[in-house]
């Protein structure tokens, strides 16, 4: 069986998790989340504490048993603690804006761009080149950081562009004489 899907999931305190075969939801305080597990996996809950079980007669149950594992741990923490992802705006004029629950940004384009968050997703701008972003769902919140991203990755020559702020983008030299 997977290393990942022997380990535990303890339940914090104002947590609520329901189990409906396959079907897990759970409810926190920073929200309700919902997921479908493949059958070949079992969750079982002993008081507050969750296992995810294999089916040993399918193969690729163990993988699906870590995977299931990861997701439910995630799903948890999501709900109770919640995720964050940070991004960084690097470059002249490169400013970001929030108004609602759309974030402008000005990205060295003939025109600004409106990125809309999705239900479920905050954003907050501390300063013109920071965009924090949080959620309860993890899947979703990394989702929507890539977007952002992508609307003008960093470039190799000069390190322009919206980045992680853990990310380090390694500069390739210019070409000389």
């Amino acid at each position: 069986m997977s290393r990942i899907a022997k380990q535990p999931i303890e339940v914090p305190g104002g947590v609520e998790v329901k189990l409906d075969g396959s079907r897990v939801a759970v409810k926190g305080p920073l929200g309700a989340l919902e997921f479908a597990f493949n059958p070949a996996v079992r969750i079982v809950k002993e008081g507050n504490v969750l296992r995810c079980e294999a089916d040993e007669k399918l193969p690729g149950s163990d993988a699906q048993a870590g995977t299931a594992r990861a997701i439910l741990a995630n799903m948890v923490h999501g709900v109770a603690k919640g995720f964050e992802r940070r991004l960084t705006l690097v470059g002249v004029g490169y400013r970001a804006q929030l108004q609602g629950n759309k974030l402008n940004l000005s990205l060295g384009y003939s025109h600004p761009i409106e990125h809309e968050l999705p239900a479920g997703i905050k954003a907050e701008v501390p300063q013109p080149t920071e965009i924090v972003l949080k959620g309860a769902d993890k899947q979703q919140l990394g989702q929507q950081a890539a977007k952002i991203r992508a609307y003008r990755p960093p470039e190799p020559y000069k390190g322009k562009g919206v980045r992680y702020a853990d990310e380090i983008v390694v500069l390739k030299e210019t070409k000389k004489k």
